[in-house]
């Protein structure tokens, strides 16, 4: 599997290359005890950390349902939200055809698939306008059964199925995400007889994309679920190198914490592949998430967390990178390249008598999107600006699983080099309540006083 191996490389961080916003090798050779320390400590937590055996499960129930879905449905729509959608998200735009939905079903390897991801009323009111509901599934995904977002979508489209085919045959229609053994959800399945898929209790939602969160949806559009968890098994082993030079995620941790404390405190993930965008997204919610902090273990005041902003080359060359060349240097780049596209797509010699285009004679867009990665490298590098890269040899299954992995594990030696707890989201609770407490929730009265008391001392004349 090492050919599959995705490469690694730092050098556009070190000063001897960039100038006085790198790292020197004393500060990264002074650090590595420390990060030696971080590795230990999260194989320390490895019974209490769920995911972290994900690439040894087994799939056959997952295989089975996504069978069973495939035979009777043309579209499958994921109702989750925060991880539940973006890892769903990522995976079928780094392994399917770029216009998999638009493709004709003998070309498609599965059902069509929509994860609307939001509560907005137009967007899920639009989306029953596309759907041929006696063809349709919905995988509703939450481990609690209480996050606002996904079951008041499950009770929208619950009934939109009700009436459109009857109560009796919703179970046909319906596959639930959700803690195994409690939670309203599980009542709710067990009450009216759904079939289910366990969401283990010992994953959280960031890092739920290789159990049956991410698994599923995937298998339902045909795409090779143990090949993803063979990549992210390979990930684990890289993982577990106790020398921090030989272990790739460790390594990456570390840097990015060594920067942010020399003030680079933006990590801007840019990929040079259409199909790596999505997972640019899924980056930014497990760093963000997990990192930003207001306290650490000790329960110190820290407010720590580098900000995750997704980039997509060559796109954002026109629309961000003069920010990232000449604007403050608090930024980290973090290029994503892939050594071998599925598609050269050659151009042909079509203007010969301009001089300006004939650079393109016999090229290929492979060609030019790897020179401009190339470019935007080493621009940012001689702007003085810090670079850290990832090479796929390809995007595929394998090398995708890896790269999950390998991030959830750079996020976990992440935590420890910062001191706090990333397992947790105590400000995205603290927005859940407020929201429960604005609705009407049993139980939320007393937070429900505390911001109808607010707003009756907002300062009303500033309101234009």
């Amino acid at each position: 599997m090492s050919t599959q191996a995705i490469r690694f490389d730092y050098n556009n961080v070190m000063a001897d290359v960039i100038g006085e916003h790198g790292l020197t090798e004393a500060e990264i050779e002074a650090a590595l005890p420390h990060a030696a320390a971080a590795i230990e400590a999260v194989y320390a937590q490895r019974a209490d950390l769920g995911w972290m055996d994900l690439p040894y499960q087994d799939t056959s129930e997952i295989i089975a349902q996504a069978q069973a879905v495939r035979a009777r449905a043309d579209t499958l729509v994921v109702l989750g939200i925060g991880g539940s959608a973006l890892g769903p998200i990522a995976t079928q735009t780094a392994l399917q055809h770029p216009f998999y939905n638009n493709l004709p079903r003998e070309l498609r390897r599965g059902p069509t698939l929509f994860v609307p991801d939001n509560v907005d009323p137009e967007l899920n009111a639009g989306l029953l306008d596309v759907l041929d509901l006696e063809r349709t599934v919905f995988n509703v995904i939450t481990k609690s059964g209480t996050t606002a977002e996904t079951m008041a979508s499950f009770i929208y489209f619950r009934e939109a199925l009700a009436k459109r085919l009857g109560k009796d045959k919703l179970v046909d229609h319906l596959v639930l995400t959700t803690d195994p053994k409690k939670g309203a959800l599980r009542q709710i399945a067990d009450r009216e007889g759904y079939p289910t898929l366990p969401l283990p209790a010992s994953v959280g939602g960031r890092f739920s994309e290789l159990c049956a969160v991410g698994l599923f949806p995937a298998a339902v559009t045909g795409i090779d679920i143990d090949e993803l968890l063979a990549g992210a098994a390979y990930a684990d082993k890289r993982s577990q190198e106790r020398d921090p030079r030989k272990n790739p995620a460790a390594m990456c941790a570390l840097i990015q914490f060594l920067l942010d404390k020399k003030g680079k405190n933006m990590v801007v993930m840019m990929p040079y592949a259409q199909r790596l965008r999505d997972v640019a997204d899924w980056f930014r919610q497990l760093w963000a998430e997990s990192l930003g902090k207001r306290v650490d273990r000790a329960g110190n005041v820290v407010n720590v967390g580098p900000t995750p902003i997704k980039s997509l080359g060559a796109t954002d060359q026109h629309s961000q990178v003069q920010l990232y060349a000449e604007g403050p240097f608090d930024k980290l780049m973090h290029f994503l390249f892939v050594e071998q596209f599925q598609v050269e797509a050659p151009l042909s010699n079509a203007y010969p008598d301009i001089n300006e285009l004939s650079y393109l004679d016999g090229k290929s867009f492979s060609q030019l999107l790897k020179a401009e990665g190339e470019a935007t490298q080493l621009a940012i590098a001689e702007a003085g600006r810090p670079s850290i890269a990832h090479y796929f040899p390809a995007v595929n299954a394998f090398t995708l699983g890896q790269f999950y992995y390998m991030l959830e594990m750079q996020t976990a030696f992440a935590g420890e080099l910062y001191n706090i707890n990333a397992f947790d989201q105590p400000g995205v609770e603290a927005g859940k309540i407020a929201t429960y407490a604005l609705m009407g929730r049993e139980g939320y009265d007393a937070r429900r006083h505390e911001i109808e008391q607010a707003r009756g001392r907002s300062r009303s004349e500033f309101i234009i």
